[in-house]
């Protein structure tokens, strides 16, 4: 899943051409010629978008590049995976499908997906979320993920500069002095869901440990970091139930020093109140945690109609561009996934800079082949974290139980 989004923010710079192997093998002068006009479909999980956006113009102005006619509907996330799986049992399968990268291995396995080649330019930390053995089944049109909005005021007021957060001691250590000085520390999202795993990762993998073995010293450090700061009242308790939307709002009351979340609350944190600032998420033993990349992939369904590939090669090309990329930047909210629009971007907003480091140390939550094993992994962890942060086991025991159920159902 995608975490709360606010639209798309600079699509990745490059050209590419998509390869199905059954596909390219027969290939023929006939079959990668364009087939001249018609329509092509092209699916995302923007419902959010109409015909007026800039989206949807975008798609339009490619549809006509490319001398076809776009037909485009936006799905809700969930709804959307569902409809692609369908759509290939029935061999009806959109032209161009833009997918939430988790999803991008669970459709790639059962066979949905051409595989994309010529990724040169794309960050490859991005781009492993769409791959599954070795292989590219699209490209990222952007990145969104996490890092820590502070409260200037709040910070003033305990005496800490934000710029000596480094590591997990320095953060602790300033939360220890917001409390003492009277107000409130840190408050995220650990709700029992993909959510709550989403803002537990840059902790876990922040000290180092991998999703294939939960319960690691390092996974234990992580999960003791969060547990104690609510012991010692650092996080309120009710971290157990926030969703990102729920711990913002706590945040935005104006009386928290700290709240982890993404770059989707930039329009909310210029409407808060109260000055703020950005900092990365702090790794234990310093400099920036590899938070989890949120965003889409756009991809290439297989179609019976080898001859359609052509014309969406020539869609891609277009969403993919730097020059629109960059067109669309103002109303929208994610890193791109080439570091010469990165640059372009922080040129035009500096503000973006440190999304973008965050960016360039995030990972996908499939990566490292993990595949469709992540979700299998994710909902052991949230139950873990859920456990400990209740008082009903320890970090230790709650992610040796977690340990246990993921190596079961990823065997």
């Amino acid at each position: 899943m995608t975490l709360p989004r606010r639209g798309l923010r600079a699509i990745a710079a490059l050209s590419i051409a998509v390869c199905l192997t059954a596909a390219c093998s027969n290939s023929s002068s006939t079959e990668s010629a364009s087939t001249g006009g018609g329509t092509y479909n092209i699916w995302d999980p923007y419902p959010q978008f109409d015909d007026s956006s800039d989206w949807v113009k975008l798609l339009t102005k490619c549809g006509t590049d490319a001398g076809v006619t776009v037909k485009r509907t936006g799905y809700d996330t969930t709804d959307l995976t569902n409809k692609a799986l369908l759509a290939a049992q029935q061999g009806n399968s959109p032209d161009v499908l833009i997918v939430d990268n988790p999803v991008v291995s669970t459709l790639a396995e059962a066979g949905v997906l051409n595989t994309t080649e010529n990724t040169a330019g794309i960050e490859p930390n991005l781009l492993a979320a769409g791959q599954l053995d070795g292989k590219s089944y699209g490209i990222p049109i952007g990145a969104n993920t996490l890092a820590l909005y502070y409260n200037k005021k709040v910070l003033d007021a305990a005496k800490v500069d934000p710029a000596t957060v480094k590591d997990w001691a320095s953060l602790t250590a300033a939360l220890e002095k917001v409390k003492a000085a009277g107000k409130k520390g840190i408050t995220f999202s650990a709700i029992g869901t993909e959510e709550g795993s989403f803002q537990f990762l840059p902790w876990f993998w922040g000290s180092g440990a991998q999703l294939t073995q939960l319960d690691s010293a390092q996974g234990v450090a992580a999960l003791t970091l969060w547990t104690d700061w609510l012991k010692k009242g650092y996080a309120p308790n009710s971290v157990l139930n926030n969703t990102q939307t729920t711990s913002w709002q706590e945040f935005a009351t104006g009386d928290y020093a700290f709240s982890e979340n993404g770059t989707w609350q930039l329009a909310n944190a210029k409407k808060a109140g109260f000055e703020y600032g950005i900092i990365p998420i702090p790794s234990q033993a310093g400099g920036t945690a590899p938070a989890p990349t949120g965003g889409e992939f756009v991809t290439a369904p297989v179609q019976t109609d080898t001859k359609r590939y052509a014309t969406t090669d020539k869609l891609i090309a277009c969403l993919s561009s730097s020059d629109n990329a960059l067109t669309t930047d103002t109303t929208l909210s994610y890193v791109a996934a080439t570091a010469a629009v990165q640059d372009k971007q922080v040129a035009a907003n500096p503000d973006l800079k440190v999304w973008v480091e965050a960016v360039k140390a995030a990972k996908g939550r499939t990566s490292d082949n993990l595949g469709t094993k992540y979700p299998k992994i994710s909902e052991p962890l949230w139950n873990a974290f859920q456990s400990a942060l209740s008082g009903g086991k320890t970090p230790a025991d709650a992610l040796k139980a977690a340990q246990t159920t993921a190596a079961s159902a990823t065997k």
